[in-house]
């Protein structure tokens, strides 16, 4: 598992906050960085990977960890 340059913690917000938060922060990162989102919204494990695989992004993992979702995207581009 790569680990992840940035892990943004959304626990608390709703769809779509944890989008919009990943969303900022893949504008910033470089090309090649993984980025985790923490999200207690049931919604993000679907719209997450979706929004990923659209903007061609390599989604590594959609975990359900103790009452909240763990998800990794590695930008490509």
């Amino acid at each position: 598992m790569a680990e992840a340059k940035k892990t943004i913690d959304a626990r608390g917000s709703f769809c779509p906050g944890p989008l919009m938060e990943l969303i900022k922060a893949a504008r910033e990162a470089k090309v090649g960085d993984v980025l985790e989102v923490l999200s207690n919204d049931a919604g993000s494990a679907k719209d997450i990977p979706e929004w990923a695989k659209k903007m061609g992004h390599t989604v590594l993992y959609v975990e359900e960890a103790e009452g909240y979702w763990k998800i990794a995207i590695k930008k490509e581009r």
